[in-house]
């Protein structure tokens, strides 16, 4: 099963073209089965025990459940073309039901605050204030941020090439603000932080590599705490206060679901329903007669 496991995450990472982070996250979870059959084969009544075994044990439950399932799913159908008798075992699994929690975001005047927090005389300053404006500018998620090279970029026409899950790429506008944070990074803080060294890639650290998803994320920690924002801050985070703010300001579904790289529109839907639970509060703020 080690060899089939090996052959199913060459599978995804050449013909299927997953990111590394969903091949990562399916190698774990495979890794977290074979332990659990050790030398048995997988078959109905042993995944269903392993099923059991993740919720019991384990205590997964919501979305790191239906995680582990997913993996389950995809390398049945992945054993399916040698064993067919697999597909039946996969359509056996089941999703667990979910309930449909709305995405954390911050509002307007958190953001501003946490945009302005970086410094402006330090070139690491500089390089974060240019990160956080690009990514409430565009929702990019983490790994395409730091994935962004020079050559993507199309700062006269306020545009940037991206390239997301499954490798599809996408052209993503950004706003005026963060053209400018960016010009500014360009001229005054990437050289200063290379030193004569060279990267393709724009957002770089002290070590004149390219920025990580960790590093970045500790970034937002930092300039969260000195904005006062200790809760419910992350990178993902400012991903929701983009597609959030962009309902709520008219935008339609399809374009945010375009510009946030979703494959499903129902993915995109979620935001509706942000939008929907601020209308109390619109209706007193606005209407005459609240």
């Amino acid at each position: 099963m080690t060899a089939k496991v090996s052959a199913f995450l060459h599978f995804c990472r050449v013909e299927k073209g997953l990111a590394p982070n969903s091949i990562a996250s399916y190698g774990l979870d495979l890794k977290k089965l074979l332990a659990f059959l050790g030398p048995n084969a997988p078959d109905a009544d042993r995944l269903r025990n392993y099923v059991s075994f993740l919720t019991s044990d384990c205590g997964l439950k919501g979305r790191s459940l239906a995680r582990h399932i997913v993996t389950l799913r995809q390398f049945c159908t992945f054993l399916g073309q040698e064993a067919p008798d697999m597909l039946a075992i996969r359509d056996g699994l089941a999703l667990p039901r979910q309930g449909s929690a709305l995405p954390k975001y911050k509002n307007r005047q958190e953001v501003d605050t946490l945009l302005a927090t970086p410094p402006a005389d330090q070139p690491t300053g500089i390089r974060d204030r240019a990160m956080l404006e690009l990514v409430y500018a565009s929702g990019l998620r983490v790994s395409e941020l730091v994935s962004v090279r020079l050559s993507d970029l199309e700062l006269g026409l306020g545009i940037i090439r991206v390239t997301g899950k499954g490798n599809k790429q996408r052209l993503v506008p950004m706003g005026s603000s963060a053209q400018r944070a960016i010009s500014t990074y360009l001229e005054q803080g990437r050289s200063a932080i290379l030193k004569g060294r060279a990267t393709p890639y724009l957002f770089v650290t002290s070590r004149g590599g390219r920025m990580t998803r960790q590093s970045f994320w500790q970034i937002v920690k930092k300039h969260g705490k000195a904005a006062g924002l200790f809760h419910s801050l992350s990178p993902h985070v400012l991903r929701h206060s983009f597609a959030t703010h962009l309902v709520e300001g008219g935008a339609d579904l399809r374009s945010v679901q375009v510009m946030l790289g979703h494959a499903d529109i129902s993915t995109t839907e979620v935001y509706t329903h942000v939008a929907r639970s601020r209308l109390r509060s619109t209706l007193d703020k606005h209407h005459p007669r609240a």
